[in-house]
């Protein structure tokens, strides 16, 4: 394949800026058909991450938001009643397991806990899905990986991974990137100029140092890029920083007000 080529597939990526040897790692595990967990917090990149490397292997990807009430019926499928006649539905796993390609279980741990059991033989050296509903037993093809991920940061007694369902996993840690890359990912996304998104992440930065007040999550590299997106678009700075990166963050009147301050030390009034 030609140059031209390969910066024409490159163009066509989502975008994503490396910020280690995350891409190396996650290809290497998809060769070697093992399971991928990436842990981080909101907002760092983590599904932008998934779906630039399924792109990037040509694979589909089946992207799962888990929550509260996600059984794993709704993972592997169900029987429906359609016209009279009752048919099997394959679930998103069930997809990916038989057509080959990624599935992404996003935010696991929200999940209700009956969904890890049907993970578990698809994540050793077994790579099967049984499905008792259909009496069928699937064998992953090559091409299929599973990857989940989690924010530790939210983990507590009633929400966290088993170990025995973590040591099934090769890991990746995420964080929120190293400023000049965070600033080339806000620039990029964003559509601002460069001294703009460095303004922002240095914001960014402030605010996520800022002690002695109860915020359950910091300022994430996502809600940069949508006040870039929103400075772009011709809304005034200050506007936008609080509707994007102050008001996410909090209901407390005291605590905006405080996260305001930040800002306007960063852009004034």
């Amino acid at each position: 394949m030609n140059a031209p080529v390969h910066a024409k597939l490159a163009s066509q990526l989502p975008f994503y800026q490396p910020v280690a040897d995350e891409c190396t790692v996650f290809e290497t595990a998809w060769r070697q058909q093992l399971p991928v967990l990436i842990k981080g917090p909101t907002g760092c990149g983590k599904t932008r991450f998934v779906a630039h490397m399924a792109a990037k292997l040509g694979l589909p990807l089946f992207t799962v938001s888990c929550h509260d009430d996600l059984s794993a019926a709704d993972l592997v499928g169900r029987h429906l009643i359609a016209g009279g006649d009752t048919r099997w539905c394959d679930g998103p796993l069930t997809r990916a397991v038989r057509e080959g390609g990624i599935c992404y279980l996003d935010e696991v741990v929200e999940a209700r806990k009956d969904t890890t059991v049907v993970l578990h033989p698809l994540t050793d050296d077994r790579r099967i899905l049984p499905i008792e509903r259909t009496c069928e037993e699937l064998q992953a093809p090559p091409g299929f990986m599973l990857v989940v991920s989690y924010n530790p940061g939210y983990q507590h007694v009633l929400k966290t991974l088993k170990p025995s369902t973590r040591q099934r996993f090769v890991a990746l840690s995420f964080d929120f990137p190293l400023p000049e890359v965070e600033r080339a990912v806000v620039q990029h996304e964003g559509g601002v100029d460069e001294r703009l998104a460095a303004q922002l992440v240095t914001l960014a930065g402030q605010i996520r140092r800022l002690t002695g007040y109860d915020l359950d999550e910091a300022v994430s590299t996502r809600l940069l890029v949508y006040c870039a997106k929103l400075i772009a678009s011709g809304m005034a700075v200050r506007l936008a920083c609080r509707t994007a990166l102050v008001e996410p963050l909090s209901d407390e009147a005291d605590t905006l007000a405080a996260l305001m301050a930040v800002v306007d030390t960063q852009f004034g009034h």
